[in-house]
Formats: C-alpha cells, structure tokens, sequence
C-alpha cells in the first residue's frame, strides 16, 4: 500500500460493503463545488430581492451533492434558532418527479412538499386550513387523502411554507417543470411558481440540467426577481480546469479503500473523456468499477475496471451534445452586447468580453498514454 492514502486505515479490514459505502460517500470540495457553493450560500443570505434562484449545468456534473452541502451548512446554522423556534424547518429539499404523462403533475409536487415540510420530529403543530390533510398522533406523519384537489394542496403548502419559514425552498431536477403541452402552459408554470414564492415570502432555488434555461427569459419580470448560478464542467484546453480535474482524481483514488492505491491520475484523459469533465459522472463511474475490484477481492482499481464500466462513445457523444447546446445558450458573444447597446440608443463601441465556457479541444495524444512531465497536484480540502 502507497503512503498517500486519505481513507481510515482500520478500513481494509473491514467489509467490502462497509468499504464501498464509504466511498460511495465520499464528497471532494472541488474548485468549481466550492465556487458555486459560495455565490449560492451570499445569494442564500442576500437575496436582494430575489424570489428565485436557478441553478443549472450538466447533467452529473454535481448538483444534487451542491444541494446537499448546502442543506448541511444551513441546518447547521439554525440550531441556535431552532432552539426558540421548534416549529421552524431551516431548509426544504424536494425532487421534481418527472410526470408519466405529457403534463406536470402538480398534485404530486404539492403533496412531496408537504411531506417534506412535516418534519415528524417536531412536536409543533398546525392546522393546514385544509379539509382531509391532516397529522398522524400515533406516528407524527403527515396524511393526505386522495380526494384532495391541488389547489387545495397549493393553500395546505402556502401555509406550511409560512409556518415552517424555511431560508430556501430547494426543488431538484426542476427541468421537470417545462414537461408541458404547449409554450403558453409553460407560461403557467412559470407564474405559478412565482405566485407560490411572492405568497410565502419563501426564496425557491431551483436546481437543474439545461433545459431550465426554457425558464430563464419567459418574463421580463422573472429574469428581474431571479439569480442565476451556472454550474461550469471542467473544460480540457483550460491548463487550471485540467489542474483540478487531476486534483479531483488523485483526492478520489487516495479516498478508495484498497490495499494499493490505483493511479488514477496517469489515465487522466480517458477519465476525461468519458466522464466529459463533470465530476458527479466521474464519481459515478469510479464508484462502480471500484464495486468490481471489491467483488472479485482485487489489491486496486485497474485500467480494465474502468473501461469495463465506462459509458459508450456514442452516449458520450449524447451527453456533450446537450452540453454543449445549453453552453452555446448561456453564450454572450460581442454582437449581442453592441445589439442590445443599438436598442437602448446607446454608442456600440467595442467592447471586450471574459467568455464563460471555453470551448472544448480534444486530447491530441491516445487515451492512457501519460505526458512526458507530469504536474504537482494537490488535494483539495471539504467545503466546512
């Protein structure tokens, strides 16, 4: 075993499923997790009046572990507060069920929010104002009956939001919400979500891939009340982004609970590749070749392990073709800006740009083949 090993050494003796659900556990506070996490944790604090919050990026690229830190740090922060207030719920995360039919279902989202608001640890209760929606004494669970309409459910949920008073409503996987008939529906969603947030005084964050940007210009007065957050994937031809894309593998292999280190590092490329830079697939698939080298009691994760459980070139190819297609919309180029300037009757001066996202090269050696002088590379530290 190499000394360079991050994970508890009492591990190794331990059950290869107690192993694997530590790693499977496992979270690296990467440059761009920490980037986001900061500027929605200031956004969190200091609304400014917004009343919504959208964050969006890659499919894998890491937003549902962004949720989950934020929820930690917020709870965390109100255990002062919940000491006076034991009816307060600091933080509500919810999923946005993608519906079987062609419409959202919002009876469904409005009864996965209450359950999620009716924490059954706390004794505080209230009354929804609501006819067949009520708490289980035995059990402390919420109950709601079949016959309840959604707006019903709306006013229950309305209420619980003021009651509750969480600092954020997360909903993940909110690109579900454009799952619409038609673009004047997709209208409705909208307002209503707006409504539901101006009504409760309770700031939204809504987390999701690319198509939430269908959300982001419906209304002048959205884009005006909303801030948006993009989560950035890791592009090859920027020399820092690979930096920390190698930091990230050499935290992860030193993280995988085996008797030799696997060097995940000097494979870095075809990590790359298959994972198209985003960290949550590439925890994902190292997760999952890390099973394989348990099952069949392997001293390491081997070059075989992962090509044995990498996604296919031409999933790879769907996956980036979406990325970059919401990359190419959140895109300002220098005649957007002098055309916007010739509407307002303002001078078009030139004016110079930082562009978001670098356009992506492709690695011009093979796949495994390593570079003659590897880079330091340093581990990265959790997000407190």
């Amino acid at each position: 075993m190499t000394k360079s090993t991050g994970f508890p050494p009492e591990l190794l003796k331990q059950s290869a499923t107690e192993r694997l659900a530590y790693f499977e556990n496992y979270t690296v506070a990467h440059p761009r997790l920490k980037e986001v996490y900061d500027k929605l944790m200031g956004t969190i604090a200091e609304p400014a009046g917004a009343s919504f919050i959208f964050v969006y990026g890659a499919s894998g690229v890491g937003k549902t572990t962004l949720r989950l830190r934020v929820e930690q740090k917020l709870t965390e922060l109100a255990l002062s507060l919940l000491e006076s207030d034991r009816g307060c719920v600091p933080v509500v995360g919810v999923e946005a069920v993608a519906p079987e039919s062609r419409n959202f279902n919002w009876k469904d989202y409005y009864t996965r929010a209450l359950i999620a608001l009716e924490e059954p640890l706390i004794d505080y209760k209230f009354d929804y104002g609501v006819r067949g929606i009520s708490r289980d004494n035995n059990f402390g669970k919420i109950n709601v009956e079949s016959k309840v309409v959604a707006p019903a459910l709306r006013r229950a949920l309305e209420n619980a939001l003021k009651h509750r008073h969480p600092d954020v409503f997360f909903v993940d996987e909110a690109q579900h919400f454009s799952k619409m008939a038609s673009g004047h529906k997709l209208q409705d969603q909208l307002d209503c979500l707006k409504s539901l947030a101006n009504m409760t005084g309770i700031l939204h964050c809504l987390l999701g891939t690319y198509e939430l940007l269908t959300f982001r210009n419906l209304s002048g007065q959205l884009s005006r009340r909303s801030v948006d957050i993009h989560f950035r994937r890791y592009c090859a031809d920027n020399p820092e982004d690979v930096q920390a894309f190698k930091s990230v593998l050499l935290t992860f292999q030193q993280h995988m609970p085996l008797a030799e280190t696997p060097d995940l590092v000097s494979h870095w490329e075809y990590l790359y590749e298959r994972s198209l830079g985003c960290v949550g697939i590439l925890k994902n698939w190292l997760t999952r070749a890390f099973k394989d080298a348990l099952n069949r009691e392997a001293t390491t994760v081997t070059l075989k392990d992962l090509q044995q459980r990498a996604w296919s070139v031409a999933q790879c190819k769907r996956m980036f073709q979406e990325i970059q297609e919401g990359e190419r919309q959140l895109s300002e180029t220098e005649t957007d800006v002098q055309n916007l300037r010739s509407a307002l009757g303002l001078d078009t001066k030139p004016i110079t740009l930082s562009e978001e996202t670098p356009k992506t090269t492709r690695p011009s050696r093979k796949v495994g083949k390593r570079k003659p002088k590897r880079d330091p590379i340093g581990v990265q530290e959790d997000v407190s």
